[in-house]
């Protein structure tokens, strides 16, 4: 049968009504958390691009404001880093107390945890990324125990003298790892680190080197002793890139949690500081937008701190 003019356009007419009628239930249908990943974009002008790295090293140190580190005399090795690569001037932890911090580092979102107590968590992780992508991954947690260690503290051991804290090592916490022995045997103690060893490191130094029990002038003798191990490796000067950031502010009143991160890498200008305000959250785009990753809960409206590696 031929159409007329008239009938094609009733049937156009019904074809787009009916192509509407589809779509409605798509657009309205809630957001579920796994979607975020595609949903959620940063805001426009916020990325900046990110080199592919050959290693990234993650230090996180513990407890202390901005004003306690940047031109403090009692830091004079972090401030040396300062002047020599770059400091993200702005940058911010995203809660008190230390536990949420570190789960935000590697998750995007602090899980609903608002304590320093032991908890078991299921959530997707930048290790189960880089397994996924053929990448490698280590913590390095000082004074850890062998043998997947679930405990909340732990003494001495093979790295000597310090305290070890389950807090402080978000892989542990995380049921995907930490039933599994092949998968938590990527955290070992800190005698084991080699800067060549995974593609992402974390290090985790005990209570007294990341300035919790100990005082600044303690940690940044640590620093000084341990860093060039990172910066003197080949492993590193092929393009990797160092973070050196700590966990929270002093005070849980502090609403601002205002913290130095320092950006350390062959390519950081000299010298270089960015005002552009920057979150743990944005530690973590950076590392997944350099390898190819997808992002993850927060860190999908997270911007990346790229402008150090022009």
């Amino acid at each position: 049968m031929r159409l007329t003019r008239p009938s094609i356009r009733v049937l156009v007419a019904g074809l787009v009504l009916f192509t509407v009628a589809l779509a409605a239930p798509t657009a309205a249908r809630l957001v579920r958390p796994a979607d975020l990943t595609t949903l959620v974009t940063p805001p426009p002008g916020s990325l900046r691009p990110v080199t592919a790295f050959s290693h990234v090293y993650v230090i996180v140190l513990e407890n202390k404001a901005y004003r306690q580190i940047v031109g403090n005399a009692d830091a004079p090795y972090l401030n040396e880093l300062i002047a020599r690569y770059g400091l993200a001037e702005s940058y911010q932890a995203v809660a008190h107390p230390s536990q949420p911090n570190y789960l935000a580092l590697v998750s995007g979102s602090t899980l609903g945890v608002g304590n320093n107590d032991p908890h078991d968590v299921t959530a997707p992780t930048v290790f189960d990324q880089l397994e996924q992508a053929g990448r490698s991954w280590r913590v390095y947690a000082e004074n850890l125990p062998p043998g997947c260690f679930p405990g909340a503290t732990a003494e001495g051991g093979r790295d000597g003298p310090g305290t070890y804290v389950r807090k402080h090592n978000p892989a542990i916490s995380f049921t995907g790892i930490g039933s599994s022995p092949a998968r938590c045997s990527n955290i070992q103690d800190l005698t084991a680190f080699d800067p060549a060893a995974a593609d992402l490191e974390f290090i985790i130094p005990n209570l007294c080197h990341d300035m919790h029990d100990c005082s600044v002038i303690d940690g940044d003798a640590w620093l000084r002793t341990f860093v060039p191990r990172i910066l003197g490796s080949p492993a590193f000067q092929s393009g990797g890139a160092l973070f050196i950031t700590f966990d929270e502010g002093s005070e849980s009143a502090d609403a601002s949690n205002h913290i130095a991160t320092i950006v350390v890498g062959p390519t950081v200008p000299s010298g270089f500081r960015s005002a552009t305000p920057h979150t743990h959250y944005s530690l973590l785009r950076t590392i997944q937008d350099s390898w190819g990753l997808a992002c993850l809960a927060a860190s999908c409206a997270a911007n990346t701190l790229g402008e150090f590696f022009r």
